[in-house]
């Protein structure tokens, strides 16, 4: 299965799993099986290709999750620049090996609004650095949960 539509999304059941792709980490969340609440789940420090990719499947898989969400770092004036780039490149690279249902979306200042709560909530730069990620895939993955019940 291919990049898949809100539409064909919203037929599948199960848990989704979310993912926040970097050039130096993958940050994951997961739904619960209503896809009301997303959880963070852990960061991936990203080394080959491969071994990412096997990492990412097997939590697929271990999480029956129904699909891959996979932020889409879309620039602020709508335009796609290289980072969306490489993410669709990255995304067309994980179906080659197994083809599961991804679809893309939006990631906009996700981020900077985790990055922004933790320092509201006095989280050290440490720990805030430790859990960027995977709150970012949180972040995401609840926008979409949220635009599905609406």
């Amino acid at each position: 299965m291919p990049l898949i539509t809100l539409d064909d999304l919203s037929i599948l059941e199960g848990p989704l799993l979310g993912l926040d792709p970097g050039t130096k980490t993958l940050g994951l969340a997961i739904s619960d099986s209503t896809r009301l609440i997303a959880t963070p789940l852990f960061t991936i420090n990203r080394k080959k290709f491969s071994q990412d990719a096997k990492t990412l499947f097997e939590t697929y898989k271990e999480k029956q999750a129904a699909a891959l969400i996979v932020g889409m770092p879309i620039n602020m004036d709508g335009s796609h620049g290289p980072r969306a780039q490489s993410v669709r490149d990255f995304c067309t690279n994980l179906l080659r090996i197994e083809e599961i249902p991804i679809f893309l979306w939006d990631e906009r200042l996700s981020t900077m609004a985790v990055t922004r709560t933790m320092i509201e909530s006095d989280i050290s730069r440490k720990k805030r650095a430790q859990n960027v990620d995977k709150l970012a895939a949180a972040y995401i993955l609840q926008g979409l949960l949220d635009r599905l019940r609406s």
